[in-house]
């Protein structure tokens, strides 16, 4: 099924859909980019939906403050038979991961803590944790920690928590004490670190990065910092100001209709539907679990309102919710020598974002100091200070195998022509 939409309605959409939020639009020429060159992201992701391989997808581009691009392919639904459409609802996954923590980020501007402060001072469960010392013929080996887990270390994923991918012992206490809060969106945040609390630490706080739930506690830390929870400091000092309208931890009643399903390839069936918008728990109503690791559902439009806004140092039209320097400190790489971010070259870690350091290194087009992260269903986001340049992909596929990410930045960055 081909789903190529020209220039002139693409930008008659973007005035109708992005416009009306607040972010204004404008031709490619008019931000240096070249809208012939750009039209190379069309053919590539429609050839994913063609080949079978994609249920849909969207893009978007936007520079110097404005939406130049912004495309849907294919289905967002293929059993309900529902085309993609540009205010489509997605599970962002791991994209939840930034708004988190611009949220205890906020709070650090406004004096409640330091980012080496101990975890502890607020969540005193994480006192005197012991960390994972190998395996011996009577069990497993723990040693006390050499230091506490600090709130930077929870920013950057250096606090010896994980998420039990692995099959080692620490990871299986993982999946046993986190399978119904994560799966099922059952209990709470607090009941959530009580759990994490009894389990070791898997490295020493400070001495490796391990991507884990150290957002889903930082999640915990604005509840205790704030008084509120999350999903109430979310909407009132996150999405409203920013008026992220379709961003939350569950889809409405009156907004299922736009919501996504979400599929993973599989051996005999490469788009095997596993979580129909109806029955999805995201569409359950709200629930008392708020994962600020990984539980929010957006759009393309609402979630470039959040990247805008970080382009601009931390303020959108006229709301301001971080100061600049903040969000300098934020995109700054903070793994200092250890490794980088899943072992990516070129790449280190901030305070929620991962850090391109070295351009040439990484072997992609973007610039050194651009930051980004991505979520389970392959969506994915990036923000380049250098370029003012911010790219948005949204599609619903689990355990994606394809380059669908790289080859969406190529296809953006080579438009560049000023």
């Amino acid at each position: 099924m081909r789903n190529i939409i020209g220039p002139a309605f693409i930008f008659c959409c973007l005035v109708t859909t992005v416009s009306g939020q607040g972010l204004p639009t404008a031709t490619p020429e008019d931000v240096g980019l070249s809208s012939t060159r750009l039209q190379r992201i069309s053919p590539v992701m429609q050839r994913y939906v063609d080949d079978g391989k994609l249920a849909g997808v969207m893009t978007m581009v936007a520079r110097r403050g404005k939406v130049v691009h912004f495309e849907k392919f294919g289905m967002m639904d293929i059993e309900g038979n529902k085309p993609m459409e540009f205010d489509t609802i997605f599970r962002i996954y791991s994209m939840t991961k930034p708004i988190t923590s611009v949220a205890i980020m906020m709070l650090y501007e406004e004096g409640h803590f330091q980012l080496d402060d101990p975890v502890s001072e607020f969540i005193p469960a994480f006192k005197n944790m012991k960390v994972f010392n190998g395996t011996t013929e009577n069990g497993i080996e723990l040693v006390n920690a050499k230091r506490e887990m600090t709130i930077r270390d929870l920013l950057a994923h250096t606090s010896g928590l994980t998420y039990g991918w692995g099959d080692g012992p620490v990871d299986q206490m993982y999946q046993k004490a986190l399978k119904q809060i994560f799966e099922r969106r059952e209990g709470t945040l607090k009941d959530m670190v009580r759990k994490l609390s009894l389990i070791p630490l898997i490295h020493h706080p400070g001495t490796a990065w391990q991507y884990s739930v150290s957002t889903d506690v930082l999640g915990y830390l604005v509840e205790v910092i704030s008084g509120m929870p999350l999903d109430q400091f979310f909407a009132e000092r996150i999405f409203q100001p920013l008026k992220m309208v379709d961003t939350g931890f569950y889809v409405l009643k009156d907004k299922i209709g736009r919501f996504a399903a979400n599929y993973r390839p599989e051996a005999d069936n490469p788009l095997k539907a596993i979580d129909p918008p109806a029955t999805s728990r995201f569409s359950a109503g709200q629930p008392t679990f708020f994962s600020g690791g990984g539980g929010l559902v957006s759009t393309a439009s609402d979630y470039v309102r959040f990247c805008q806004m970080l382009l601009n140092g931390g303020e959108l039209d006229g709301v301001r919710l971080l100061g600049r320097k903040t969000v300098e400190l934020m995109t700054a790489n903070h793994l200092s020598s250890y490794s980088d971010s899943f072992g990516r070259k070129g790449s280190g870690f901030g305070l929620g974002f991962q850090v391109v350091t070295d351009a040439a290194e990484s072997g992609q087009l973007w610039s050194t100091g651009t930051y980004r992260w991505g979520g389970a269903a392959a969506t994915a986001f990036w923000i380049d200070p250098k370029e003012e340049l911010i790219g948005v992909l949204m599609t619903q596929l689990m355990s994606n195998p394809y380059p669908l990410r790289p080859q969406f930045h190529t296809l953006t960055y080579q438009a560049i022509v000023d």
